[in-house]
């Protein structure tokens, strides 16, 4: 009898019952706790966080397929280090973009549309240096490169959105965490901006169906929300350290609407506090409830 059939038979037999199946672990370390809809890993390395992240929702093989063109988009919207917490983590984008290539990717590209000047906002982010390291092809946005594209939103009918998020095999967002002056908080949804063309100020008069509406054309494969620094006041630019909290954690999951809401909770808010989180549950695009999840919590 091989190892393979002696497991069966002890499920069989009622061996283990208090434990996962151990047919599971035979299809992966962490396949039995792939049910988990958002796991939040703590510790104090980013890197080492977001792998524990990515692995208990099942692994990065569960998201990507060899040969898969990956597009990973963090927040480089500011001309900030990364201790001042207005873009996100270069060590967890570096983590992703790793994992993506050992999962088979054929390419990985990171890019932005910053607010400050593009080169400065990748070079000083850390993102440009960490991301190419890891393997990914970084990219300033070509402003040639956006596309009209048919939303069919409450607000946004159509909308200039780059091409290079419309053709890619899979879509990983990786926001950051922080404040932000009009919106209140700007995390996964709100991430979106940064691939939108034309005059992005204009939807700052419905941002919160603006932002749901955005979820309709750009559906991320999976969302890894960087909270290891935080930044609780003056953004989304900030710029002093006395605004920025280390909470050492990254979000990961599926849903970005529930990723918001856990994400709001750091900042002593609930998901229904944010506009968009509430538009985004009531449209159908995710669950606000958190005590509706599942939600597994590691240290790493």
């Amino acid at each position: 009898m091989d190892r393979r059939e002696f497991l069966r038979t002890a499920v069989i037999a009622g061996i283990g019952f208090s434990i996962p199946s151990p047919m599971d672990f035979l299809n992966g370390p962490c396949e039995a706790y792939a049910k988990s809809d958002l796991v939040v890993a703590t510790g104090p390395n980013p890197a080492k966080i977001t792998r524990a992240a990515i692995e208990a929702l099942g692994g990065m093989k569960k998201f990507i397929s060899r040969g898969d063109i990956v597009v990973v988009k963090p927040n480089i919207g500011w001309d900030r280090l990364p201790e001042q917490a207005a873009t996100t983590n270069p060590e967890v984008v570096a983590a992703v973009v790793q994992m993506c290539l050992e999962s088979g990717a054929k390419k990985v590209k990171v890019f932005d549309r910053p607010v400050n000047d593009p080169r400065r906002c990748y070079v000083q982010s850390g993102i440009h240096q960490a991301a190419m390291a890891a393997g990914a092809e970084v990219s300033y946005i070509d402003e040639r490169r956006f596309r009209e594209t048919t939303i069919n939103g409450l607000v946004l009918k159509t909308w200039p959105l780059y091409e290079d998020v419309l053709n890619a095999d899979k879509i990983i967002n990786v926001p950051i965490a922080k404040h932000h002056s009009h919106a209140k908080l700007t995390m996964s949804l709100k991430n979106w901006m940064g691939v939108m063309g034309g005059s992005r100020s204009h939807i700052h008069q419905r941002i919160d169906e603006s932002l749901v509406d955005l979820l309709l054309a750009i559906k991320p494969t999976l969302t890894i929300l960087d909270a290891v620094r935080i930044l609780v006041r003056n953004g989304p630019q900030g710029g002093n350290l006395a605004d920025v909290k280390r909470l050492d954690t990254v979000i990961a999951g599926t849903d970005q609407v529930a990723i918001d809401s856990f994400g709001a909770t750091l900042f002593g808010l609930k998901g229904g506090d944010l506009g968009y989180v509430r538009i985004g549950e009531q449209r159908g695009l995710g669950i606000m409830d958190l005590s509706k999840l599942s939600i597994r919590k590691i240290a790493a």
